[in-house]
């Protein structure tokens, strides 16, 4: 198959949309999540591991939408599919007010994340099939400020419009925030519209027998690089488990501590993330993911020890700064990891599982780590999220360590196809 030419440009004018869309829709996750919380525990009177229901049951609602917007993609267009995300979402954002028990809420948080997967496996994919194939990392290193960026400021955004104006306030800001993201798309007409021109290049190429009959190949590779996902998922889930003790509990840490201004954690976290971003995403183009996520790693386990013991501003503010390092350079390295090692025609089934990943360990996290300060307490419960990232080096030493097997026993097989006659599946690449 002849793949289309990279292109040489990052900074268009779709990719700016999708972007800044992405930031809007993770604005209006976080402004919520973080508030939620406190809010279950005050309004409803629930417990540690009840709270944590409010995260987990979002997540995995949401890593089951991207199983079925995977399937709709095949019927429907993407740009349909996007705003139907989009405006799900926005729906419910906006009656979370109506919930007079926890078990509508939840169900609100159910419809949630099916509009939130939908619109978050779209979005990044659409974006990295803009993006050339040589400044993949630096890429997706900036079109990840956006995810990052919600990440730490809609927390700290959140917790101050829920402690000043109340929910129902907040509810409305996160409600207008994800609105914007619709006249801002129907400003870039190419998100729909360049999926109906690749759908006419692809009812195309299929008429041709020659064409359709090289195509076949890649999609065998396709489906053999998806074993090698399975890695950078996996670690993905341990660094979101500490991502998900983080925002469930660091408000009512900060109480149980007499902390106030306990939202700064994600100010100061944003400004490592925003200088670490493009860098890390650099120096995974040319050095790999190890010189990104050895440093990286250490940076999250001090984080997580000195906020364990964090009962000052001071201590508070370096643990912010350490995470946000440490956070700002792993993500982006390990989404870009994972498209590296997938065809084009598999990006949409990369993002997928790193976001599902990412979903996956946030619901983990809520609720393990719930469970741990249930029995233990906040303080120590942080200091088992760093054990997590511990466990994230070893397992990345297991695979440092196997990857060249990996490699020899790949070389091995096409050497094997070729001695019999046979075209590698790999040989296009």
């Amino acid at each position: 198959m002849q793949r289309p030419q990279p292109q040489t440009k990052l900074w268009t004018r779709a990719f700016i949309a999708l972007s800044v869309s992405s930031l809007l829709l993770f604005l209006n996750l976080q402004m919520m999540l973080s508030a939620f919380p406190t809010y279950v525990k005050n309004e409803f009177g629930a417990d540690d591991l009840t709270v944590s229901l409010v995260t987990s049951l979002f997540a995995l609602s949401a890593i089951a939408a991207r199983f079925l917007t995977a399937a709709l993609m095949r019927r429907f267009g993407r740009g349909t599919l996007l705003y139907a995300g989009l405006a799900i979402a926005a729906a419910v954002t906006g009656v979370y007010v109506l919930a007079d028990s926890i078990g509508s809420l939840l169900l609100m948080r159910v419809g949630y994340g099916i509009g939130f997967g939908m619109a978050s496996t779209i979005v990044p994919t659409l974006v990295s099939q803009m993006i050339p194939s040589d400044r993949m990392g630096e890429g997706i290193g900036y079109f990840g400020l956006s995810t990052s960026l919600a990440m730490s400021i809609g927390p700290m955004v959140g917790l101050n419009v829920f402690r000043e104006a109340g929910f129902n306030s907040l509810s409305v800001v996160a409600t207008l925030t994800l609105l914007i993201a619709f006249p801002l798309l129907l400003l870039t007409r190419s998100v729909p519209s360049d999926r109906k021109r690749r759908g006419a290049q692809t009812a195309e190429a299929a008429a041709e027998p020659a064409r359709a009959k090289r195509e076949a190949r890649p999609a065998k590779s396709g489906a053999r690089t998806n074993g090698q996902l399975l890695f950078p998922a996996c670690l993905n889930v341990l660094l979101a488990i500490t991502y998900g003790g983080v925002l469930s509990f660091i408000a009512l840490y900060g109480e149980s501590v007499h902390l106030e201004q306990v939202g700064l954690f994600f100010l100061f976290n944003a400004v490592t993330i925003i200088i670490v971003r493009p860098v890390s995403g650099r120096l995974f183009d040319r050095r790999g993911h190890a010189a990104v996520l050895i440093p990286a790693v250490v940076c999250v386990i001090a984080s997580l020890t000195v906020l364990s013991y964090a009962t000052t501003l001071p201590l508070l503010i370096v643990s912010a700064l350490l995470y946000g390092l440490g956070f700002g350079a792993i993500q982006p390295t390990l989404q870009a990891w994972m498209l590296r090692v997938s065809a084009p025609e598999q990006y949409g089934t990369a993002n997928s599982l790193f976001y599902n990943a990412t979903d996956l360990g946030v619901a983990s996290g809520a609720f393990i780590l719930g469970a741990i300060s249930s029995a233990t307490g906040y303080g120590e419960m942080y200091r088992y999220a760093a054990g997590f990232m511990v466990l994230f080096l070893v397992v990345y030493g297991i695979i440092r360590l196997f990857e060249p097997l990996a490699r020899e026993s790949s070389r091995r097989k096409r050497g094997l196809r070729s001695s019999h006659g046979s075209e590698s599946p790999y040989s296009s690449e």
